[in-house]
């Protein structure tokens, strides 16, 4: 990935959902002005949702998703419906395309109910109004479009900029823990897992953040941070880490200077970081041959000491001194059978949206399956939790509490 691009779990995700032959994919053609999504009057050209990551104006970056009919049909329809309804797990908004000749039906009908269930705002989108007589009909939520002619798109577009979250704007991976002209070190470990000529996406995104917050980093490796912190001459603000670290880091940063990680920082952004903290109580209650899922939000190639297939399963042992069955996921394909786990151990999901990461979480919850994520895990196995958690406030209470 470039890092001028904006990645695509910092986009707003867009999905779009109806009927075959609806006009889902010529709307999305229509919506960016560019032949992005294959279109043909054969029902069904959409077989698997598709992603396409793009500058939308007015809206800025988003990510559109073109999913497959909801009325597809036979056995192997009904895989694909179950795909499309899938993506409402990490939709910030959605679209219902219908065709404006045959109206609003059963199918709508049930996706509408289902995205209000998840309190996804939405728009009902009437295409092809090309082929009807009628003039727009009053109607909430509601736009009036031709993704032939390009008639009510820029409309359109105006309509979704009003739905898209304003939050946030406001939420910090760590601009918020810091003040202007403070400086923080960042300890990035150059390893064989390391991506060639370039940092992964937690460090590229923090760096950025600093800067924006009008704060310096200095970011070293483990082996030079020794010495670093000896010649700088000031105290940083805080020390930021490779969670892989945290055992040899911690021993160098004196006890008087905060430490925290990026997996850590992810969790608060991304996701639940105190619903997390309290999951850790449950490494204390384990039993030999407990279920656990490590799970991953990317898909990468597998190093051989990687931490999710080889690494956290090893730390899991050396803690507890059981052995487990160990289950991973990684990408999109996030179990169904939750409750069937005993933990589930999550990475930091620097790839998901908020939305997927917090919806991944929910549903563990539900499940009434304890989750912690990678970095608080491996801070706890080390025995430096609780100074990882000083810098936020209310995980700490909650750490002191359970």
């Amino acid at each position: 990935m470039s890092l001028n691009a904006t990645p695509r779990g910092d986009r707003i995700h867009i999905a779009l959902f109806g009927k075959r032959n609806a006009g889902k994919s010529s709307v999305i053609n229509a919506m960016t002005n560019q032949e992005l999504a294959i279109v043909s009057d054969v029902k069904g050209t959409t077989t698997d949702p598709v992603y396409k990551a793009m500058e939308l104006l007015p809206l800025g970056p988003v990510v559109m998703i073109d999913t497959p009919g909801l009325d597809d049909e036979g056995e192997l329809g009904a895989k694909r419906v179950k795909k499309a309804k899938e993506v409402l797990a990490k939709a910030d908004i959605a679209l219902v395309i219908m065709d404006a000749t045959a109206g609003m039906t059963e199918f709508e009908e049930d996706m509408i109910c289902l995205i209000e269930e998840k309190k996804i705002p939405y728009l009902k989108v009437y295409n092809k109004m090309d082929l009807t007589d009628a003039k727009e009909w009053k109607e909430d939520k509601a736009c009036f479009v031709s993704a032939k002619d390009k008639k009510g798109i820029w409309e359109l577009k105006e309509e979704i900029g009003k739905l898209i979250p304003t939050d946030d704007d406001t939420l910090k991976i760590v601009g918020d823990l810091v003040c202007p002209n403070d400086f923080v070190i960042l300890v990035v470990p150059i390893d064989s897992a390391a991506p060639k000529g370039r940092l992964i996406l937690p460090q590229q995104q923090t760096i950025r953040d600093l800067l924006e917050a009008g704060a310096a980093s200095i970011v070293v490796k483990e082996t030079e941070l020794e010495k670093t912190l000896e010649e700088i001459g000031k105290k940083p603000a805080l020390v930021i880490t490779d969670s892989q670290a945290f055992g040899k880091v911690s021993k160098i940063v004196p006890e008087d200077i905060k430490l925290t990680s990026f997996s850590i920082l992810f969790a608060r952004y991304k996701g639940d970081l105190e619903e997390e903290v309290r999951g850790v109580k449950a490494l204390e209650h384990l039993e030999d041959g407990a279920k656990i899922l490590i799970a991953e939000g990317c898909t990468h190639h597998r190093q051989c000491d990687d931490i999710g297939t080889v690494k956290i399963p090893r730390w899991l042992k050396q803690y507890t001194g059981k052995t487990f069955d160990i289950h991973t996921s990684s990408g999109n394909s996030f179990p169904d059978d939750l409750d069937t786990y005993d933990l589930v151990i999550h990475c930091g999901g620097c790839t998901l949206n908020r939305r997927e990461m917090k919806n991944r979480i929910a549903r563990v919850k539900d499940a009434g399956v304890p989750i912690v994520n990678y970095g608080i895990f491996i801070a706890a196995t080390q025995g430096i939790l609780k100074r990882t958690l000083e810098p936020f406030e209310e995980a700490s209470r909650i750490l002191n509490e359970i």
